[in-house]
């Protein structure tokens, strides 16, 4: 069978291990992801793995926090939407003006109605149009038309326009969404037509490695509900591809934990994500995950995901005081180990009187050519400026505005990050942490502690003192995962809307840490939560926070080996697996519509049109899952009935969701794809 590479490319650490044919991990290599060229950091851990077991890989296969990133931290390339049939409020309820800008959404007249009959003639000239106009400026076209989900022939036909217009990429609503619900199948389309180059490039870096180093593997990527697909598959549709990081650190925390019901907590730079597992199997969400504050319509691993991190930036925050995250900023021990040249100048400013801009510097982070081609001078070469060296922002803002406002723009556009005080500098202040410069962490706790006392009125700690202001971050992490824990639980049990969870979860989360700090005081209650179900506690900066965690929540906490590159464990052990739903209606009685990929199609009997639609279902299913990887693919079937029983009329058919899941194990580099077996 060979060995299985697995790679977990994340915002922050780029993870390799070599598993074996009885999933045992026998080599795990952790580098710095180079987020401006992947390849760099992707070579790096793999070349930390034994070189003589290379030759023996078989599989290889890829999970990565970038797409879920880009969602949480709002960044991605620039996209035109193609709204066919949308009025006003739908396109304001898409949400698509603050995610892509409203000079980005044209609409257009067509579209379909809920019976899958044509509500207008398609523009095609204003089609044309805005494609001509919008080809240059973007690296991919979002195509969405009201109900699409019934008949999909107006967004096909805009795509072929599209491809014979314009070589960029093309994604429909309908391919990615099955269900109705107009602005949140723009929404989804959107975001996922901003993540294809990230994806694309990848995917490129990957190949590039292992072709370079003679791995001759079929390269696999691990979805978000925990499947896997091919590369290929997923360039179609990275959307997919939405928190395959927390998909596959559940996989690979159940595998190295042994245990069958946990809550998996999976730390990163960037996030948080926190999944309950029962029965060995983590609960999936099909009615699209929530993640930054975008419910995009893909199956996932139902998981929490919070903005918070080893290197969430820890800022002033209103009425709130003291807050971190969602934004992601470079740890200045990180900083400072990569380039030491910063630490003269942070001593400067731990000297000097506060400043907004102390501890910021400006770093290269991702090259996008749209985006590149499409800077103004100013920014080109503030772009140039920071491809060199750091800059730094204190400097800027006082001896160069103008590259100070270019670096600003560059940020928001994804292309430049800063630096910042993170929880990963106050763990090494407080000697949890000593990877990366202790040194920059100090004085950056410092520098940061006057800026929220003089600049903000916000904290107590004397002058010079770094333990302090570091303890209060620490315990805001802790505290911060605690009430995600125990919201977690809260939603387990379908009892409370979301807004009663987060109330009661931070009522909870004071009360459990109230008792932590103070275990000599009285209390009438005491909170334990999960006596069941332990933490399994996987990802680089876990080991800091969640022994803390665990004490005050009074849980049990299992960090088995290896978990900080459970991703990539978890990366290697799913299996391929496509879903096809299809809808069946009675528009009108004795009449059942099957809404088909070519449009709806109607028959006398239901008997009839669901045998049509499993067959139809089946077909499609298998061809995606072969498609996607799949060296063998099993059919299995699910229906979800509305239907009633009357005295008068008997049984009352309404409407019936079916889905064919085809799953199978992925291809190796001696496999061979052989035909569906129905289960």
């Amino acid at each position: 069978m060979g060995l299985m590479l697995g790679i977990d490319t994340g915002g922050t650490f780029t993870d390799a291990v070599l598993v074996d044919e009885h999933r045992e991990v026998i080599a795990a290599a952790k580098q710095l992801t180079t987020r401006y060229d992947l390849t760099v950091g992707i070579a790096r851990a793999i070349d930390s793995l034994p070189p003589e077991s290379l030759s023996d890989v078989s599989l290889v296969s890829l999970s990565t926090t970038l797409t879920t990133n880009s969602v949480v931290e709002g960044k991605g390339s620039p996209v035109c939407a193609l709204l066919i049939g949308y009025d006003e409020r739908q396109v304001q309820n898409s949400g698509l003006a603050e995610l892509l800008g409203p000079e980005a959404i044209v609409t257009v007249a067509g579209g379909h109605d809920a019976g899958g009959a044509e509500a207008a003639p398609l523009d095609e000239e204003a089609v044309r149009k805005a494609i001509l106009n919008w080809r240059d400026k973007v690296s991919a076209f979002a195509i969405s038309a009201t109900f699409s989900v019934r008949n999909p022939r107006h967004e096909v036909r805009v795509r072929e326009i599209v491809q014979e217009l314009s070589r960029k990429p093309a994604t429909c609503g309908h391919e990615l969404a099955s269900s109705l619900g107009a602005p949140r199948r723009a929404a989804t389309v959107a975001l996922n037509a901003r993540m294809i180059t990230h994806v694309q490039r990848l995917i490129e870096s990957v190949e590039a490695i292992l072709s370079a180093r003679g791995i001759d593997a079929p390269l696999m990527i691990v979805k978000g509900d925990g499947s896997l697909i091919n590369a290929q598959s997923a360039l179609q549709r990275p959307v997919g591809t939405v928190l395959s990081g927390p998909a596959a650190s559940v996989l690979g925390a159940c595998a190295l934990s042994g245990l069958r019901d946990a809550i998996v907590a999976d730390m990163g730079g960037t996030t948080t994500d926190i999944a309950v597992v029962r029965n060995g199997r983590p609960e999936l969400s099909f009615d699209g995950a929530l993640i930054g504050g975008w419910q995009p319509m893909v199956e996932a691993v139902r998981v929490y995901s919070i903005g918070l991190g080893g290197d969430s930036e820890v800022r002033f925050s209103g009425g709130e005081g003291i807050s971190i995250g969602p934004r992601r900023v470079v740890p200045l021990s990180l900083l400072a180990a990569e380039h030491p040249e910063v630490l003269p100048v942070l001593e400067r400013q731990a000297n000097s009187a506060p400043h907004s801009s102390q501890l910021r510097f400006a770093l290269r982070l991702q090259h996008d050519e749209a985006l590149l081609a499409r800077l103004p001078d100013d920014e080109r070469q503030a772009w140039e400026r920071v491809s060199a060296k750091p800059v730094d922002m204190e400097y800027a803002t006082a001896e160069d505005r103008r590259l100070a406002r270019a670096l600003a723009r560059l940020e928001r556009k994804g292309l430049v990050i800063y630096s910042g005080f993170t929880p990963t500098d106050a763990a090494h202040v407080l000697g949890i942490s000593s990877h990366w410069s202790t040194r920059a962490a100090e004085l950056g706790a410092r520098i940061w502690a006057r800026q929220m006392r003089r600049l903000y009125g916000c904290g107590t700690w004397p002058d010079g003192d770094a333990e302090g202001p570091s303890r209060e971050v620490f315990d805001l992490v802790v505290d911060g995962i605690s009430q995600k824990l125990i919201e977690a639980g809260l939603h387990e049990q379908n009892r409370l809307a979301a807004a009663q969870a987060d109330k009661l979860s931070r009522l909870l989360t004071e009360m459990v840490m109230e008792q932590r700090r103070d275990p000599s005081k009285p209390s009438l209650f005491s909170v334990q939560f999960a006596s069941d179900a332990p933490v399994v506690a996987v990802g680089g900066p876990a080991a800091s926070y969640y022994p803390e965690v665990a004490r005050g929540l009074r849980t049990g906490l299992y960090m088995p080996r290896f978990a900080e590159v459970a991703n990539a464990v978890g990366a290697v052990l799913g299996e391929v697996s496509q879903r096809v739903h299809l809808t069946i209606t009675q528009p009108m009685r004795g009449t059942f519509r099957v809404f088909a990929p070519d449009g709806p199609k109607d028959f006398p009997q239901l008997a009839e049109a669901v045998e049509y639609a499993r067959t139809l279902a089946a077909d499609e299913a298998a061809t995606q899952a072969r498609e996607a990887g799949a060296a063998s693919v099993h059919i299995d079937f699910e229906t979800d009935e509305n239907s009633v029983t009357n005295e008068i009329d008997g049984d009352v058919f309404f409407e019936m969701r079916l889905t064919a899941i085809a799953y199978g194990p992925p291809c190796r580099r001696t496999d061979r794809v052989v035909q569906a077996v129905p289960a």
